[in-house]
């Protein structure tokens, strides 16, 4: 019963995180930018995602042009696409191939099979955690480097936004619940006998006409 509670728990980890890294990859604020100018009324804020940048004005209106050429992107917007798409494929793996190993479900033809599919989408789940780290924390670096960098103007200087906060949170979600995945199919508990195995007794023959004993042993 205790391991059934588990893989729940890791079950609603896993969804969070892949609910998380879905929202994270598409979203347009992974750099943020505050152009203030003359004053609030001419402020406008800047985007940065993966796919698009975006602009937004104080009136609320916003502009966002999609990012078509690959080559021409940065290094490290380049491994943050591959890496957020690679977190969203083994997430979503995860989640389906630990669904059949859970106990609470009918999936599955015997133990061995459930615990075999729980482990292995463990080990998906936490790579899929450890692969949308990477662009996160990436993107976090690029941020504090080029704002504390007294040579790009104030203007070009960019803050972590939204999405990196999403997917870093996301990717600690899955890692725990791979975890925890992988650590529920390592718990064994003993089987008990139900009965205490029998004796095989060699039954004694007795011959026509003899005793059953010698009686040189009496003698």
């Amino acid at each position: 019963m205790a391991r059934v509670r588990l893989e729940l728990f890791a079950f609603v980890l896993a969804f969070c995180g892949l609910s998380g890294v879905l929202v994270a990859t598409v979203l347009p604020n992974w750099m943020v930018s505050v152009d203030m100018g003359s004053n609030i009324i001419t402020a406008i804020v800047q985007l940065q995602g993966l796919w698009m940048d975006c602009t937004c004005d104080s009136t609320g209106m916003i502009s966002c042009t999609l990012k078509f050429s690959i080559l021409s992107l940065p290094t490290h917007v380049q491994a943050a696409r591959a890496t957020m798409v690679l977190a969203c494929i083994l997430s979503a793996s995860g989640v389906c191939t630990a669904t059949v190993g859970m106990q609470c479900t009918r999936l599955g033809r015997d133990r061995d099979t459930k615990v075999q599919a729980c482990f292995a989408g463990g080990v998906c789940l936490a790579s899929a955690g450890v692969s949308a780290l990477i662009p996160t924390v990436w993107y976090t670096q690029e941020s504090i480097a080029t704002f504390l960098d007294l040579a790009v103007p104030e203007s070009s200087r960019h803050e972590p936004g939204g999405a990196v906060y999403v997917g870093f949170i996301s990717a600690v979600l899955l890692v725990i619940s791979g975890m925890i995945f992988c650590i529920s199919t390592m718990r064994k508990t003993p089987e008990a006998w139900p009965y205490p195995p029998k004796r095989q007794h060699t039954p004694t023959t007795r011959l026509e006409g003899k005793p059953a004993y010698s009686l040189k042993d009496y003698v």
